[in-house]
């Protein structure tokens, strides 16, 4: 998958059935689904595939525990069943984690039991594993690093865990394999207009400054936080639908709670969840919940937002976190779907939220990634039945993604590439170089740099240390140490030379860095 090959096809197309705006889970959701049902599909995605709040989760395909307690049982049911449909389409990416939810009293593992068991009812076919509760021995044996202070007993259940961005990643290949095209780093400027019905847009490649005009029968606006910016593009007089909301995420050593056994804590002082979660060797801590004004590319953490998730951590783990363990700091806002009457953001809609303008956008928000198959899916609907298109039904229930495979080894870092890891063993051999390491502290290779630019359209330092691997979320300081060698085999694999490539480096090298502070405690927030 090459960008040059997708900007050939965008100059030389007269025009697309649908073209969608947004490179997040949902924009690449809907790409796939267009795609595979057989209409000529471009998306056009501003920054880097999922570079905002797609790349930036907790990193479970859930169907949402707590939205047992609010009764929101339709949502449950579609969350776990598209759950399982992840699992099936892309096993590769796509893992059953065991969480245990620590007790307190007898009612406690009484009434979390029963939700649990109904959160398995609820997934019917699709279950990852049935849910019990435990005597406190054997919490502890699942949950060693679990703090045991009034500790009485526990309940176990499963969820789905995955890497969000190189789901991604996938997505976009298996449209590209499709016959659609995907483009990064192409913003769009403007919409284009025909008797007042949206055809179009104009982008702007922001590598290299060409504008291009796009038309299309049919335009989605699936942008996530940014959603009511194009909305405003269409109609400067429309009320925002999104209340945004941030929510970081702390990563610890393992150490800290070793096993393969997550924690769900289910209340914490403001009424969110808090998970305590094993990935990729690390442990992932979060998520906080603080409503902000507006989207951001880059938000920055709090230290009010660190101090919270190092203090309820703290009470649930034997050994109580410092600002000095966190390996890195990583930030997203939500989506959020405004609606009358809600306390604050962690009770606004997880739904989604699809709509048609006067002037024909098709407009999709909210929602979360386990959904995305099935919002892609509403998507094109739509799209299909508003620009007269020819009525093909959905086919992504059951299909099978780029690279699928089960031919894998599960703690094998190099399953995410699912069967194109045979082209990277190739490249090792013939090319012992890129058998290193890129850090001593990362369990990534030189190869996958160079499998990034080559095949997957990486163009930036960060599409490759924070999206195609997940460098920089696992350890920042190691990625900043790694980052100048990785920019010289980028530029090389780009094809720079000389002055040429060492300008490259250096404007990638600062423009990295800038963002990757911000990845480090101590310099993401006020200590």
């Amino acid at each position: 998958m090459q960008r040059s090959e997708s900007l050939e096809r965008i100059e030389s197309q007269d025009i697309w059935d649908i073209l969608i705006v947004g490179g997040g889970a949902t924009g690449l959701g809907t790409g796939v689904d267009a795609a595979s049902r057989g209409y000529s599909t471009v998306l056009l995605e501003a920054a880097d595939f999922c570079q905002a709040t797609s790349s930036r989760s907790t990193k479970l395909a859930h169907g949402g525990v707590r939205y047992l307690e609010q009764m929101n049982f339709s949502l449950v049911y579609d969350a776990l069943h598209e759950r399982g449909r992840m699992r099936r389409n892309a096993p590769h990416l796509v893992d059953d984690r065991s969480l245990i939810v620590p007790t307190y009293s007898r009612w406690e593992t009484f009434y979390y039991g029963i939700g649990l068991v109904l959160y398995d009812l609820l997934s019917g076919p699709f279950s990852f594993g049935r849910s019990y509760p435990m005597v406190r021995n054997s919490a502890f044996q699942h949950v060693p690093g679990l703090n045991p202070v009034g500790v009485r007993a526990g309940v176990r259940y499963h969820d789905g865990q995955f890497d969000d961005s190189r789901y991604a990643m996938t997505l976009a290949l298996t449209m590209h394999e499709l016959g659609g095209c995907p483009a990064n780093h192409m913003q769009v400027i403007s919409l284009v207009k025909e008797n007042g019905k949206v055809r179009g847009v104009v982008a702007a490649d922001k590598l290299t400054g060409k504008e291009y005009t796009i038309r299309a029968r049919s335009v989605v606006n699936a942008t996530g936080i940014f959603t009511d910016i194009l909305r405003q593009m269409d109609s400067p007089a429309v009320k925002p639908i999104l209340q945004p909301s941030q929510g970081i995420h702390l990563m610890l050593d393992k150490s800290f709670c070793p096993g393969e056994t997550g924690i769900l804590i289910p209340k914490t002082d403001d009424g969110r969840v808090v998970f305590i979660l094993p990935w990729h060797d690390k442990l992932i801590v979060g998520t906080t919940d603080t409503e902000v004004s507006g989207p951001e590319m880059e938000p920055k953490a709090t230290s009010e937002e660190v101090d919270f998730l190092l203090e309820h951590v703290g009470r649930y783990l034997a050994r109580k976190p410092q600002r000095k363990d966190v390996r890195s700091v990583f930030n997203g806002i939500r989506p959020l779907i405004k609606e009358g009457g809600a306390d604050g953001t962690s009770a606004l809609s997880r739904d989604h939220h699809l709509t048609v303008s006067d002037s024909e956008l098709v407009t999709i928000a909210g929602g979360k990634w386990t959904t995305y198959r099935k919002m892609s899916e509403d998507v094109v609907d739509v799209c299909a039945k508003t620009a007269h298109l020819p009525e093909v039904k959905c086919r992504t229930s059951n299909m099978p993604l780029h690279g699928w495979t089960r031919d894998f080894e599960k703690d094998d870092p190099f399953r995410v590439y699912g069967s194109d890891v045979q082209y990277l063993y190739d490249m090792m051999d013939e090319d012992e170089t890129l058998v290193e390491f890129l850090h001593p502290r990362l369990p990534y290779r030189k190869v996958e740099v160079i499998w990034a630019v080559r095949s997957e359209m990486a163009q930036t330092l960060y599409g490759v240390l924070a999206l195609r691997t997940r460098a920089l979320l696992l350890d920042a300081a190691a990625t900043m140490e790694a980052a100048p060698e990785v920019a010289r085999l980028m530029a090389a694999e780009l094809g720079l030379t000389g002055d040429e490539a060492e300008k490259w480096v250096d404007t990638e090298l600062a423009e990295f860095d800038k963002i990757a502070s911000q990845y480090v405690v101590g310099s993401c927030c006020e200590l």
